[in-house]
């Protein structure tokens, strides 16, 4: 019975000890709300923002440094990988050391019971508040090994001021990350959790050092450096008070922030080249302010991996609480001008719609109410495709887009990764490949970034979307072009003029191969610039964040500049090579660029492999002369007197303007007298033709001041520039036109027919649909 009784009070001590010791421990173990933090792909600081309690206090260390562990053990606790969480000899040392001073001088504590002491959160130091702390850091000891106990102890430790935890402190105090501390900072980090308040690195700078030396001293002793290491870490200053951390991409930590949690996210930039580009768009950004333009994103991306290299989400200059100055421009949807018209030309000769040098019409257009045109105001009859996109020209890509089809173009750039389409094809129409739709920065560099690597690599390169996290898989996009068609647009797009530049810049040692394009959004509240070398990708944006217009705000002379200080920053890159395997070669009209039909001139051009372009050339024509050079029949001439000739000749509307920028070309001769008389079919000649308004359109009639329909302005063109026109409007004579052929019309709302007949009776027959508003006093044609 005694036995008994011995043994119960013996087990139930036991049992009790066993029971706290199982008990589970709270979960998490430390509520603590983190910074956020964003390094670089080499682990460099690049932005920060402070804990939601105000607290400088970063992600846990997965592994504490080796010179941080071994100064910390030596100054707070040197049987840490002995003791089971409480160390008898530290507790009867203290005891000792207590009952001498008569108070309080050493706790005996662990570094486990002072990770206990955090996670309980006791603020006095009492002797039952000692007691639970031992208890919790033997639990804590059964739960964890002592190297996770180590790096909990460091990340959650104080540093002084509102710096906690051992992240914070080595970027606080030395920008470096933990891993690259030296032995005298490991030092100065390990002596401040023990009294941070006493030995705040802004004040008792006396203390500080002796205990900063102290410990190196002793770790000396230990044999943990040489001599020369110590008298070189005795000779380092002291940190001065917590830094300011860098603020280099707070607007991709921003962005991330709302896409991730809290803690360090390792990105794929270069903190050099961060800082060089921030600087180079703060630069513009002031110059550009002058001007009323306050906002300029930035984005560099290597086209190889498909990283980003830098990002500026708005340049740093001026005032930092401008309206506007906190938003990533890089995410946000903005017009996107001109920049689509790459991949509308890209998508054609992929699909064999047309050629580098196939001519588009560039003349005075309107569909169903819409008449794009030119940035300069000009036409030039026709232009090659290559040039219409090196270029800009609008007039003849929205006629290439209406060949190629709105909801099909819509279809392959949503397939391309342009997901800021939300609205149906209808929507945007013709005006879609003009800035009729909204795109991000970060959209539009991914488009161009991939029609390099498509260009590059051909079935071997994957589209893929940007990555900025290390570690982080590409997402896929589908390939909706092949390598040749790529390579080709590129090729267009390396001979855009560059701004405050002639010609004669690739003599230049310092020149590079770069495509790239510029775009402006109706009424220049954007302005865009994109190209790539061989190896990057630079997006430029420049405007302003509210939206305003600037009469002065265009790509060419806003965001180009920048961008191509940027590629002159980051040096020459070979251009991509030739995919030979990708082309074929054709051999076309040298005028038209179509394939030959008849008697043309011809020369050679490169085609997509796998495309199959048919178009023959409508434009050469056989015409017969007599010896003065006048056109003539059989039915007036002796056809043992007549000469034939090859004449390249283009439509009267296209020819009315191309003969402006082409002085050699040679229009038809004219007919001799005699022979008009004999000729029977003359429709063959098409001599004259409406510019507008064109056949089969509606036009709007405008409404006078006293709210009478007013009057249409037709516009007509012939080839003989000493024609004579005479006009009928629905079968009524309404007069005649010498040289300047144009007649303003009285048209009541439905269709019409316009006849006009020159002086030889050659006719053209058109019709056009009038429409006027509801209320408008309707008035008779004429």
């Amino acid at each position: 019975m005694r036995l008994r009784k011995r043994y119960i009070l013996f087990s139930v001590p036991v049992l009790a000890i066993v029971a706290l010791l199982a008990w589970p421990l709270p979960s998490p173990l430390l509520e603590a709300p983190y910074a956020r933090a964003l390094l670089d792909r080499e682990g460099r600081l690049l932005a920060a923002t402070i804990a939601a309690d105000e607290q400088w206090r970063f992600a846990p260390v997965a592994q504490v440094p080796p010179r941080f562990a071994e100064a910390l053990l030596t100054f707070e606790d040197r049987r840490f990988y002995y003791h089971p969480g409480v160390d008898p000899l530290a507790v009867l040392r203290a005891a000792r050391d207590n009952l001498r001073a008569r108070r309080v001088v050493s706790g005996g504590s662990t570094l486990t019971m002072q990770l206990a002491r955090q996670i309980a959160g006791h603020e006095q130091r009492t002797l039952m508040a000692k007691l639970h702390e031992a208890v919790l850091a033997l639990r804590l000891e059964l739960r964890f090994s002592k190297d996770e106990l180590l790096a909990l102890y460091a990340s959650h430790a104080p540093f002084g001021g509102n710096v906690v935890g051992l992240n914070a402190a080595a970027w606080r105090y030395f920008d470096r990350p933990p891993t690259e501390l030296s032995w005298a900072e490991a030092a100065v980090l390990a002596v401040l959790p023990n009294n941070p308040a006493l030995l705040h690195p802004g004040r008792n700078r006396e203390a500080l050092q002796r205990r900063r030396d102290q410990l190196l001293d002793t770790l000396f002793a230990q044999g943990a450096f040489t001599a020369l290491d110590h008298r070189l870490a005795l000779a380092e200053p002291l940190p001065q008070a917590p830094q300011p951390l860098p603020r280099l991409a707070p607007h991709l930590l921003d962005t991330l922030q709302q896409r991730g949690n809290a803690g360090f996210f390792h990105t794929t930039l270069s903190r050099s080249l961060q800082q060089s580009v921030a600087a180079i768009a703060a630069r513009h950004g002031q110059r550009l302010a002058r001007e009323g333009v306050h906002d300029l994103a930035l984005l560099v991306l290597d086209h190889r991996s498909g990283e980003v290299r830098a990002y500026v989400g708005n340049h740093a200059a001026g005032a930092a609480d401008r309206a506007g100055s906190m938003i990533d421009l890089i995410q946000r949807p903005r017009s996107n001008g001109s920049l689509l018209k790459p991949f509308l030309y890209a998508l054609m000769l992929d699909e064999g719609q047309l050629l580098p040098p196939t001519l588009v019409a560039d003349i005075p257009t309107h569909f169903a109410g819409y008449s794009p045109e030119n940035y300069d105001r000009q036409y030039r009859g026709a232009v090659p495709a290559e040039q219409a996109l090196a270029r800009s020209l609008n007039v003849p890509m929205v006629r290439m887009l209406r060949e190629y089809g709105v909801e099909r173009f819509h279809d392959q750039l949503t397939a391309l990764g342009l997901s800021s389409l939300f609205r149906p094809p209808s929507d945007y129409g013709l005006a879609l490949i003009l800035g009729g739709s909204e795109s991000t920065l970060w959209e539009l560099a991914t488009l161009n970034m991939n029609l390099v690597r498509i260009a590059r690599d051909g079935a071997d390169a994957q589209p893929i979307r940007p990555q900025w996290l290390l570690g982080q898989t590409p997402e896929p996009l589908p390939a909706v072009m092949g390598q040749g068609a790529a390579w080709l647009t590129l090729a267009a797009l390396t001979d855009v003029v560059r701004p405050g530049e002639d010609s004669l810049w690739r003599e230049y040692s310092s020149s590079q191969m770069i495509a790239w394009k510029t775009g402006t959004s109706f009424g220049l509240r954007d302005g865009w610039a994109i190209g790539s070398n061989g190896q990057y990708t630079v997006g430029v944006w420049a405007g302003n964040a509210e939206g305003q217009g600037v009469p002065q705000l265009t790509g060419t002379t806003a965001a180009a500049p920048v961008m191509l200080e940027v590629f002159s920053l980051l040096g020459v890159a070979p251009w991509l090579p030739t995919p030979h395997w990708a082309l074929q070669t054709l051999e076309v009209c040298a005028d038209d660029g179509l394939l030959p039909s008849g008697d043309c001139p011809t020369q050679v051009t490169q085609a997509p492999r796998d495309s199959h372009f048919r178009q023959l050339s409508p434009h050469y024509h056989r015409v017969q002369v007599d010896a003065s050079g006048q056109r003539v029949h059989a039915g007036c001439e002796n056809p043992l007197r007549m000469q034939g000739q090859s004449r390249f000749v283009l439509p009267a509307a296209q020819e009315f303007y191309w003969r402006r920028h082409h002085p050699e070309y040679l229009p038809l001769p004219p007919w001799r007298e005699d022979c008009l008389a004999e000729l029977a079919d003359f429709s063959s000649d098409h001599p004259m033709a409406l510019l507008y308004p064109q056949d089969g359109t509606r036009v709007m009639v405008p409404k006078d001041l006293d709210g009478r329909l007013g009057r249409v302005m037709f516009r007509a063109v012939h080839r003989d520039p000493r024609a004579r026109l005479q006009w009928h409007l629905d079968n009524r004579y309404l007069g005649e036109t010498r040289h300047f052929h144009e007649r303003a019309l009285l048209l009541s709302p439905g269709w019409h027919q316009l006849v006009l007949v020159d002086q030889h009776g050659q006719r053209l027959v058109q019709w056009v649909k009038a429409l006027a508003r509801e209320g408008a006093p309707l008035a008779p044609s004429g």
